[in-house]
């Protein structure tokens, strides 16, 4: 295998990407998708047990029908030449690699080619409805009612949504068109998360986090992610792989320096946080120290931290995901030892969770 393609297609997501970069869906340290999941949930143990079943069926079961689509598609259309000769009438800038999946589309039966091109059209609805409202109302709310104009009546609030949302429209349609090919939409995407994923992760555990060095964090990792994306229409821009580890280095520099550097949130909020929180770990001695020192208590119970469990559970469920994705792999290619070996480190793994679980403080 090259050895870039080693980097990038393995080594990358598995040493640094997981935990460094931001992605709508599996932010580290959780974000507003993960959220949503949560508050559907009965209780915090169902929410957490919800999510560890969704990274299991996300992960490790939902791609394998895409996975094996694309293998077909190397046998049925195994070059470029072979998409031109099928498809004659297409530009020649559209015969890219990414082509073949439309393209295995066009080998299904009428009545199911409708269901796939009816999902298709309804997925992209529901994503593009999604970010456009979440896009929305961070500009409505935390930046219109907040800055520009706040005290707005309900009837302007409506109109500056409608209004940002057909902006927020229009701007994405714009870079879309600079878009050569799904890929480089998805390794933009990347890019603009780069560094931020140790802050989402950290604000748990250590108090010093605020709200400028995250302010500081989105705002270096878009402003590199513009960057490398002009360098990358001009031809001048390093490997992929060499773009992730830069735009993950100075952005988590740049939120480091201001956490330092800038005042720390207020007092108040900080144990209004802890105590609804109860966060683990000695990150966050210093306000448990003050807060004792004034003869405050934030502590909910007397009970020790579950950090260790906690970070356990998490390894545990992290390997044992890997191992049914590469399971399901090892069962495609027929390596049936390799296949059963890897689904007993999953179920192995999936123990050892269930026996950490009643020592985490979940309610």
């Amino acid at each position: 295998m090259n050895p870039e393609t080693l980097i990038a297609v393995f080594l990358l997501p598995l040493a640094v990407q997981w935990w460094s970069t931001y992605y709508p869906g599996a932010e580290p340290g959780g974000g507003g998708y993960v959220v949503q999941r949560i508050l559907a949930a009965k209780n915090e143990a169902h929410g957490v047990g919800a999510c560890l079943f969704f990274n299991v069926m996300h992960y490790a079961v939902r791609p394998w029908p895409w996975i094996i689509v694309a293998l077909a598609s190397l046998i049925i259309y195994p070059d470029l030449e072979q998409l031109r000769t099928q498809f004659p009438d297409l530009p020649a800038h559209m015969i890219q690699h990414d082509l073949a999946y439309p393209a295995m589309l066009t080998r299904l039966p009428a009545g199911l080619l409708g269901i796939v091109v009816t999902s298709l059209i309804a997925a992209y609805m529901s994503t593009i409805s999604t970010q456009l409202n979440y896009g929305s109302s961070i500009l409505v709310n935390d930046v219109y009612r907040r800055f520009m104009k706040p005290g707005a009546t309900e009837s302007q609030l409506v109109w500056a949504g409608r209004l940002s949302t057909l902006g927020l429209m229009v701007a994405s349609c714009v870079i879309a068109l600079q878009l050569q090919d799904a890929l480089s939409g998805f390794e933009l995407l990347l890019q603009i998360g780069a560094g931020t994923g140790l802050l989402l992760i950290l604000r748990w555990f250590w108090w010093r986090i605020n709200a400028a060095s995250e302010i500081v964090a989105m705002a270096t990792s878009f402003l590199v992610a513009v960057g490398y994306f002009v360098l990358n229409k001009a031809g001048k821009a390093p490997a992929g792989w060499v773009q992730m580890i830069s735009g993950v280095g100075i952005t988590t520099a740049a939120w480091m320096v201001t956490a330092w550097m800038t005042q720390p949130t207020e007092k108040s909020v900080l144990r209004k946080f802890y105590r609804a929180i109860q966060p683990s770990g000695p990150g966050w001695a210093p306000v448990l120290a003050d807060a004792q020192s004034e003869g405050v208590n934030l502590r909910n119970s007397t009970g020790g931290s579950d950090l260790g469990p906690a970070l356990a559970s998490a390894a545990l469920a992290t390997i044992g995901i890997w191992a049914l994705i590469f399971a399901g792999g090892f069962t495609v290619y027929g390596r049936v030892p390799g296949a059963i070996l890897l689904a007993a480190i999953a179920l192995a793994c999936g123990w050892g969770v269930k026996t950490l679980w009643p020592k985490l403080s979940m309610r």
